[in-house]
């Protein structure tokens, strides 16, 4: 996809992983709609980065499902077309913040990381099959595949390991809604800045060995940083068309930053689910497909095959 004059919506993109995306669409001569609610107090921050930058600053709560609609009408209104979704939208509560579970803390987790990003994919749907050559990234955690389980207990609660579960569900079934004229795409996110690491309050109250116990657990033996999140996304958007993303539904699950208490571990591209994976490209890198989520355009079934296998990708000019 050439991403020059393309009209994006980044949801949660007042700091963090969700400003980084923005930024560096912006940077790509991307037209983006950024939404907000929370953390008010970065607001000015927000502000200042994407100054200079053709771009629209929203607030919606979207745990408010009815004016999901409305903002969307307001980016086609205002742009006059919508071609790309960020589906940055989730609550986690961490255990060793929260301590006990709740039935509030439950459901906010659901509303959240599962509800929203669902809605939110309905409303925008039809403007995106407009575009012709749209795409959509739903960013999730691994949290749905690894659960409460592991260094990473402290981590990810059992309903926010569900919800995530569900994204993968999602974004499955909303490739073959789109296609052919929107690809659906899902990053799963594992301990990365900003979001399950550094940055975090409850980063912040672990102790030293349980954030070793953490890291240790990583092949690199390090955590992503919001960088790495903003590199794999423009790759799935730019450089991942599934050779045309007007005859190929596309339903990739890619992670970054996975953990060793699972075979199929490491950092990167971890996971890719593709009709045909054959043909992969990448820029500059290899990429590890540790197991593929085969998606059947025709018979509209899958099947899981755990393979490991090294391929040597081309770099750009």
């Amino acid at each position: 996809m050439e991403l020059k004059g393309k009209v994006a919506l980044v949801v949660g993109a007042v700091k963090g992983i969700g400003r980084g995306i923005g930024l560096s669409l912006a940077a790509q001569g991307v037209k983006v709609a950024l939404n907000y609610f929370d953390w008010e107090e970065s607001l000015s921050d927000m502000k200042a980065d994407f100054a200079g930058t053709d771009h629209l600053i929203l607030k919606t709560n979207l745990l408010d499902t009815e004016k999901i609609p409305g903002l969307i009408e307001t980016v086609v209104n205002h742009y006059g077309r919508l071609d790309i979704l960020i589906n940055n939208i989730e609550r986690g509560g961490w255990p060793v913040v929260h301590g006990p579970y709740a039935e509030d803390q439950w459901d906010l987790e659901m509303a959240t990381t599962l509800r929203a990003k669902r809605w939110l994919f309905d409303a925008a749907l039809p403007h995106l099959k407009a575009s012709g050559n749209a795409a959509v990234v739903n960013l999730s955690s691994i949290a749905g595949i690894v659960g409460r389980s592991g260094p990473a207990s402290v981590i990810f609660n059992d309903g926010y390991a569900a919800a995530n579960r569900g994204i993968s569900m999602l974004t499955e079934t909303w490739a073959r809604m789109g296609a052919p004229e929107v690809r659906v795409n899902e990053l799963m996110l594992g301990i990365v800045k900003t979001r399950h690491a550094e940055g975090t309050r409850g980063w912040g109250i672990l102790t030293d060995e349980r954030k070793k116990a953490i890291v240790d657990h990583t092949l690199l033996k390090r955590y992503g940083g919001i960088d790495d999140v903003v590199k794999a996304i423009v790759f799935i958007l730019r450089d991942a068309p599934l050779y045309d993303g007007k005859r190929h539904p596309a339903g990739w699950r890619l992670c970054v930053g996975w953990g060793k208490d699972r075979p199929h571990a490491g950092w990167g591209f971890i996971g890719i689910a593709d009709p045909n994976p054959e043909g992969h490209r990448a820029t500059g890198f290899s990429v590890s497909i540790l197991f593929v989520l085969r998606i059947s355009p025709r018979y509209k079934t899958g099947s899981i095959q755990t393979r490991t296998a090294s391929i040597p990708c081309r770099c750009r000019p």
